[in-house]
């Protein structure tokens, strides 16, 4: 419950920041950048030697892919179906497979699971959705940008073992064993614990509360694909195999985390649908709020 009360304080101090007419976009990206250069790359270098890699750590990787394939099937199915225009249609590739699993995700199960479901997360995003934005996210901006072209497998590459958090991942993984320095712990413990205060913080300064009517029925039907059927279809894939504990706890609500900031970023970039990208990112976090408790109390 405390943890839950964390994260609305610094959304709400996040809207009130903006509310002082401060130039809330700039100081929104430099929280970000603090969370992805120091306080997420902490948070890493201190869970992912706790984690036991097994056969459980392929599958909530595999979940995460699992989950794109999903996501693609039922919005190609529909678009035509709906009539949806291209633009719409790349909008909801590019946001729907595309879960906030790092930044909302660390708040989130962190309030539901506490510190141990953190390394399974981990594992979610990094495996799953950190490499799933960089290719897949990438071929979308691509295939349904405005006078996009090709894709250099290169360029592709570098943003993955490039990337902040994935060079602590890598990190992490060379150092399993090896017990660090007590300074070092403490820096690592501080870093780790300024990642909800500037995630929450830095959400609340983005957040826009706005939808145009023309996009309702995208809208619906891609947060019904993200926030429902997505965790739903995870919860019956672990029962029905018999996929049990808090790794399968943690990757269930991974599973239903709102679309990522950064993937209607990247939609918005491409010149998609602005509106409808904004929206899903946008109000989804709000939805989120209200739909993974209720994920968390009837499927967990």
């Amino acid at each position: 419950m405390i943890n839950i009360l964390e994260i609305a304080f610094f959304v709400i101090l996040g809207l009130l920041l903006r509310r002082l007419r401060l130039n809330s976009t700039k100081l929104a990206a430099t929280l970000n950048r603090a969370a992805v250069y120091l306080a997420l790359p902490a948070l890493i270098l201190l869970k992912v030697p706790e984690l036991d890699f097994s056969v459980d750590t392929l599958i909530i990787a595999l979940f995460a892919w699992g989950m794109v394939l999903m996501s693609v099937l039922v919005i190609l199915i529909a678009a035509p179906r709906l009539s949806w225009s291209r633009a719409v249609t790349g909008t909801l590739l590019m946001v729907v497979p595309l879960g906030n699993t790092g930044f909302m995700g660390v708040p989130m199960i962190k309030a539901f699971f506490g510190d141990a479901g953190l390394p399974h997360l981990i594992i979610y995003d990094q495996l799953g959705t950190l490499l799933i934005l960089v290719s897949y996210g990438s071929f979308i901006a691509a295939r349904y940008g405005d006078g996009r072209q090709g894709i250099e497998i290169g360029t592709l590459l570098r943003r993955i073992f490039l990337f902040p958090p994935m060079i602590s991942f890598l990190a992490a993984l060379v150092l399993r064993g090896v017990a660090y320095p007590h300074g070092l712990s403490v820096v690592f413990q501080a870093g780790a614990l300024a990642l909800t205060p500037l995630v929450m913080t830095a959400i609340g300064l983005q957040l826009k509360i706005r939808m145009k009517m023309n996009i309702l029925i995208p809208f619906s039907y891609g947060m019904t694909v993200k926030l429902l059927l997505a965790p739903l279809l995870v919860f019956l894939v672990c029962r029905l195999f018999g996929l049990s504990g808090l790794a399968y706890d943690v990757t269930i609500l991974e599973a239903g985390m709102p679309p990522m900031i950064t993937a209607g970023a990247m939609a918005i970039a491409a010149k998609m649908d602005a509106d409808l990208a904004v929206a899903m990112s946008g109000l989804g976090i709000i939805i989120a709020f209200l739909s993974l408790p209720l994920i968390y109390l009837v499927l967990i």
